[in-house]
């Protein structure tokens, strides 16, 4: 089967091959027509040498058997079996390989027979040595090793450069590897992040978000009888939205510096928090108990965001006239965080479209620390949110 290789390849290669036939021919003109068929053999099997290596190893085969058979001394021409070796080792699959070889071990043993032996007594001339059997052995010898010396250095030099290209295509096959593993790794590492700031986009609206209905709806029916508080609401809706247009701006320039080093929300933002859901109108009744145990950045923003993302959901789909229940209960191992509310009667499933992002959310920040949560409705009304953060990955009880 034909190598694919290009056509600048091909064309240097009959270009090379021509020009081996230019300098060759002078000397061929003078051995008449047979030695002009030969050239004509060794300079093809030099023009498709690479284009299919199996064909220029036979007709530089056949060439050489020509010149035997039509008893031509040696030629210029010759060379051009080197150069066929050569390709074998260089260019040839395994089976043409190993073919070229042993064509240089029986080449140069049928090249020392044709010129020791079969030359000087069909062709006319005197025998090597002189008639001297010594003499004949001793040269004959020398001229066997000189013969696949040279043969099979030029076919072990296509060895090498096929040893050295090989190598070459292994180094830049590895790094191409190197280069797709690293790209893959970038993106799942921005795509990581980005679903990180898409959560965090989604706490950060739902609950200013939250806050803002629950102000905007008392102040709506506070108007009549407490005009004074609607100066309040409104306050406290410009707060939120504004704090909010903050945060998002901030998720956004995440957006467009992935390495921006924005400040997130910790543990010591609870407070803020609470006052300003309470401000929203909800009677949130936070516990603490147990010794805080040092608890990592990204722990630390978990526990605030499934705080925050529980009581937006209680003031979206909670009785706000129902105080909730807020408890952190800290150990060596971590903190069970406990959020209790009371539902309201049209109040959507917690697997319902409407907890499509809150309540995964929360669970994927949970299970990213190592830890759980579990969220339920009961029979008594109160929608239960338990989650379990450690300390440390591995150590959730």
């Amino acid at each position: 089967m034909p190598t694919r290789i290009s056509r600048a390849k091909l064309t240097t290669d009959i270009v090379l091959a021509g020009v081996f036939a230019l300098v060759c021919l002078p000397f061929a003109l003078l051995g008449g027509a047979a030695d002009l068929v030969i050239l004509a053999g060794f300079t093809g099997a030099l023009a498709i040498r690479r284009f299919d290596v199996r064909w220029s190893l036979a007709i530089a085969w056949a060439s050489a058997l020509t010149q035997m058979l039509l008893l031509r001394d040696l030629q210029l021409y010759d060379a051009a079996v080197l150069g066929v070796l050569y390709s074998t080792a260089a260019h040839g699959g395994r089976v043409v390989k190993w073919l070229g070889l042993g064509s240089a071990g029986v080449g140069a043993l049928l090249a020392t027979g044709y010129l020791a032996v079969v030359k000087p007594l069909l062709g006319g001339a005197s025998a090597i040595g002189g008639g001297d059997a010594i003499g004949m052995l001793v040269l004959t010898g020398m001229l066997f090793v000189a013969s696949i010396a040279v043969l099979v250095l030029a076919w072990t030099a296509g060895l090498l450069v096929r040893a050295v290209r090989d190598n070459r295509e292994v180094a830049r096959r590895e790094e191409v590897a190197n280069r797709e593993r690293e790209l893959a790794q970038y993106r799942y590492v921005v795509e990581q992040e980005r679903n990180r700031i898409a959560r965090d986009m989604h706490d950060v609206v739902a609950h200013s978000l939250a806050v803002v209905i629950a102000q905007a709806d008392g102040a709506r029916f506070a108007a009549r009888t407490r005009p004074e508080s609607v100066v309040d609401a409104l306050g406290t809706i410009a707060g939120v939205a504004r704090g909010a247009l903050g945060d998002v701006r901030l998720l956004l320039a995440e957006l467009r510096h992935h390495e921006s080093a924005s400040p997130q929300p910790v543990l010591d933002d609870l407070e803020a928090l609470l006052e300003q859901v309470r401000a929203a109108g909800l009677d949130v009744r936070f516990t603490e108990s147990g010794a805080r145990p040092e608890l990592g950045t990204g722990h630390q923003i978990a526990v605030y965001r499934i705080v925050q993302e529980g009581l937006t959901n209680a003031l979206r789909h909670g009785d706000t006239t129902k105080p909730v229940d807020l408890e952190l209960a800290w150990d060596q191992a971590g903190v069970e965080l406990r959020l209790v509310n009371s539902q309201r009667s049209d109040a959507p499933a917690p697997d319902s479209h409407a907890f499509r992002h809150g309540i995964p959310g929360m669970r994927e920040r949970a299970q990213l620390t190592g830890g759980s949560l579990h969220a339920a409705a009961g029979e008594d009304g109160l929608f239960r949110l338990t989650a379990r953060i450690p300390a440390q990955p591995g150590r959730s009880a």
